[in-house]
């Protein structure tokens, strides 16, 4: 299975979520930025809410696009087997880096309210791909902390490790394609193209305008 762009895997995604979750209103989250878009388009056709979880992977010091583990925005952190083999002083200089960039997106993304809580919601957690599973991990036991009533993980292709691993961090894992020969996410697509930090705002922004107009108008009905 290959994937026409992001919208493509996030209508898959709908389908295979529907029947369980479609207008039980969930809490749809996104890993920003690439996953935003299509937690949006997923929130929007279960009639659920769209926010996003703040999660950065902390990368190899020899090899930066590698995940030797992840942070969340409240600097708790899930490290791999292997990253015990790295130098405490790099790890620290690394979690600090991503912290930074964590913080500086909760202020552009969300400047004026504080993050949706999830306690005792059905909430889906959305990502484009899982390689390595370190930022997949970091944001699903970001939100368990918070008490879901349940915890979803929406992924469009996994690696079989991550996809294997994600099964013990999520009460339920739907993932459109597990290929034995994983090499990147990206590979899976025809459009893989960069989501911008200005795309995020405008995804949330749309989201919240169609919230607080079905706010409005359910207040008006129920004044007549």
């Amino acid at each position: 299975m290959r994937f026409k762009n992001r919208e493509h895997a996030a209508n898959l995604l709908v389908d295979r979520l529907s029947p369980f979750y479609k207008n039980k209103y969930p809490l749809v989250l996104g890993i920003p930025r690439g996953a935003v878009p299509m937690a949006g388009i997923i929130a929007d056709a279960l009639g659920g809410e769209l926010d996003v979880v703040l999660v950065r992977k902390l990368g190899h010091p020899l090899q930066p696009e590698l995940a030797i583990g992840a942070i969340d925005e409240n600097g708790n952190v899930f490290l791999s087997d292997y990253a015990f083999e790295i130098e405490p002083e790099y790890l620290d200089l690394e979690k600090n880096r991503q912290l930074e960039v964590l913080q500086r997106r909760r202020a552009q993304y969300t400047p004026q309210r504080r993050p949706i809580d999830a306690h005792d919601r059905i909430v889906i957690v959305v990502d484009d791909g899982i390689a390595t599973g370190s930022t997949m991990t970091a944001a699903l036991r970001a939100v368990r902390a918070q008490k879901p009533k349940k915890l979803i993980g929406a992924v469009a292709v996994a690696s079989p490790d991550a996809a294997r691993a994600m099964l013990h961090e999520a009460d339920a894992m739907v993932c459109l394609k597990v290929p034995a020969d994983f090499q990147a996410v990206g590979r899976f697509f025809d459009d893989f193209g960069q989501v911008s930090d200005q795309d995020v705002i405008a995804a949330l922004r749309d989201a919240g305008a169609k919230i607080s107009a079905v706010a409005s108008a359910h207040q008006s009905f129920s004044q007549r």
